[in-house]
């Protein structure tokens, strides 16, 4: 099976625009910069590719924060809004034998993200492939921004499903999937939309290919933890990943998701074998159960990856 691609340009250093939040993960002795999109363009630079994140910030702490942590990366500050009336997202994380519960507070900057300059944005950056999400469509200003991000050309338009209680509706999952080309979530929100959009079969794999015909997406990503993952088709083929084993020192799952994410749209943009492209997204988010919040500290950590990739 090969991987989607179209219109790629023929470099190193393809472009890619991620539009959505970027909040403080809030733990009980401190906080980690993170939110999906904002996790997902922080590997990708690592990686070496050319993310540019689309969010606001508020005119806080906060925000000087993620600037100083941008520049610190060679990030691409450019889609970066400032909002002077409302604060820098934050997600208050509780820890629990059962995983980690997140309360998303309500009226953050990257709810306010501006459409006109997100279209200037968007059309300077001539993205390779775009990447967005279901957090930061919760209010109507954004939703208008996003509009405007995925009205940019032919570029593939990535959708990582996150549904987070209770921000999020059948309105909102629709109009994303109706804008997407490949599509990524995991198993229990693939078992949620079965149940919103009425999907028929008896099995994931029957569910996967209702959405895929009613939606006419290109790839379906369903992950699965511990367990590994599988994507299915346009054609309806499958392929599945095993669970990898667990880092030594396992510390959380947070941000395992985005680093997937990341590391398939890698294999996308590299052209690699669905099957490799599938395996590495699987090996990278194990790994990153080791680390604290969804982001290593050191570059470091990224180099044994770069050097068996070949990056």
């Amino acid at each position: 099976m090969a991987l989607p691609q179209r219109d790629f340009k023929k470099n190193n250093g393809h472009a890619v625009a991620i539009f959505g939040e970027v909040l403080a993960d809030v733990f009980p002795d401190g906080s980690v910069l993170g939110g999906a999109p904002f996790n997902v363009a922080r590997h990708l630079q690592a990686f070496g590719l050319h993310p540019v994140m689309i969010t606001r910030i508020g005119q806080d702490d906060l925000g000087r924060e993620l600037l100083d942590e941008m520049q610190r990366l060679g990030m691409d500050t450019s889609g970066v809004q400032v909002d002077p009336l409302n604060p820098t997202g934050q997600v208050k994380v509780r820890l629990s034998p059962k995983g980690h519960q997140f309360e998303i507070l309500p009226s953050q900057a990257y709810d306010y993200i501006h459409a006109g300059v997100t279209h200037m944005v968007t059309m300077a950056t001539k993205p390779d492939l775009v990447y967005f999400g279901t957090l930061a469509q919760r209010n109507m200003e954004s939703r208008l921004a996003v509009d405007n991000f995925l009205n940019y050309g032919t570029s593939p338009r990535f959708l990582d499903i996150n549904l987070r209680d209770p921000w999020y509706d059948k309105h909102t999952v629709r109009r994303s999937l109706l804008r997407a080309d490949l599509v990524k979530l995991n198993n229990e929100e693939l078992a949620t939309l079965v149940k919103m959009l009425r999907l028929p079969g008896r099995t994931p794999h029957e569910h996967a290919a209702a959405l895929i015909k009613r939606f006419n997406l290109d790839l379906l990503l369903v992950t699965e933890g511990e367990h590994g993952g599988w994507l299915m088709d346009g054609a309806g083929q499958v392929i599945t990943v095993d669970g990898t084993e667990p880092p030594e020192t396992f510390v959380d799952t947070v941000g395992a998701g985005d680093a997937f994410a990341s590391a398939f749209i890698l294999g996308i943009l590299k052209g690699w074998p669905a099957d490799v492209t599938l395996a590495r997204a699987n090996q990278f988010a194990a790994a990153l159960c080791g680390v604290r919040g969804a982001a290593p500290s050191s570059m470091e950590f990224y180099a044994p990856y770069k050097k068996e990739w070949q990056l």
